[in-house]
């Protein structure tokens, strides 16, 4: 992962959790960059004249020093030191603080099983993550490592998709892989019958799209295969990563504000929760 430094890598003792450590290893021992490994633990809600103050933290901090002991031992068992850090208060919120004040790179966050509803609307601590940060965000899957033999970025056209282009550009020169750029037009049965013209200027728009994205790879030496697909854009997205083979999947986010960065049904999020490989935000 090309010019990473430092990884945040979000602990919880969970499978997916494991998993994302081991992948943050592969990292850091290519990339030579170092990883903070954070727990979190939930604040004392009890009425504190039940408790004395050193059971208190016992208590509460127990388990997440124990967490700590544990993501040690495994990453040492990967062959790489990590460091770690123990917060009280709302996982999404310490993480993104953690990676702020520690100025990481990358957070890492594993993802389990999902079910369909949690795959459709990711409203859990990942996509809170992904809509307060403004570090990149990788998702792995439980079951699946990381490489870059096959890049597929997603490109729609607005900045932050342009940026995740550049990003999988980069990332494909430097480690010598195949590159696919996706654009999806979003159509349903009612568009279809009633407004083909629109779709076609849509599709249209999508080509110019990926255009933009051959022209920045000609200028990096870098060959790209392009795909034009029209229905919902994650269930395309993710078909066209299982058709090529993709091993990682590039995509951006879209800026938000208020409620919109806690109710994340977004294209990104969907994705996050179909795709057969990790997801790069």
């Amino acid at each position: 992962m090309a010019n990473y430094r430092k990884i945040l890598v979000a602990y919880d003792g969970s499978a997916s959790a494991k998993n994302a450590l081991a992948v943050a290893a592969d990292i850091a021992k290519k990339d030579k960059c170092w990883i903070k490994v954070l727990a979190v633990v939930p604040d004392y809600q009890g009425d504190l004249d039940l408790i004395g103050v050193s059971n208190i933290k016992e208590t509460i901090e127990g388990p997440g020093q124990k967490l700590l002991t544990e993501a040690k031992q495994l990453a040492e068992g990967h062959g790489v030191h990590v460091y770690t850090n123990l917060e009280q208060g709302e996982p999404y919120e310490r993480i993104v603080q953690v990676a702020a004040e520690e100025k990481c790179d990358l957070i890492v966050m594993g993802r389990s099983g999902l079910s369909h509803l949690e795959r459709t609307l990711m409203g859990g601590v990942t996509a809170r993550v992904i809509g307060h940060t403004d570090k990149n965000v990788l998702i792995v899957p439980e079951d699946a490592g990381l490489d870059f033999r096959r890049v597929l970025v997603a490109a729609d056209g607005s900045e932050n998709s342009a940026a995740a282009v550049r990003h999988a550009v980069a990332v494909a020169r430097d480690h010598g892989s195949g590159l696919a750029a996706v654009s999806v037009v979003h159509t349903d049965e009612e568009m279809i019958a009633l407004a083909p013209e629109h779709i076609q200027h849509l599709s249209d728009q999508a080509r110019n799209n990926l255009q933009d994205v051959v022209e920045i790879c000609d200028a990096e030496g870098v060959a790209v295969e392009t795909f034009v697909r029209e229905g919902e854009p994650h269930e395309e997205i993710t078909k066209v990563a299982k058709e090529i083979g993709a091993s990682v999947i590039v995509m951006g986010t879209h800026g938000r504000k208020g409620l919109g960065r806690l109710l994340m049904g977004s294209v990104t999020e969907r994705t996050i929760g179909y795709a057969p490989c990790p997801v790069l935000i």
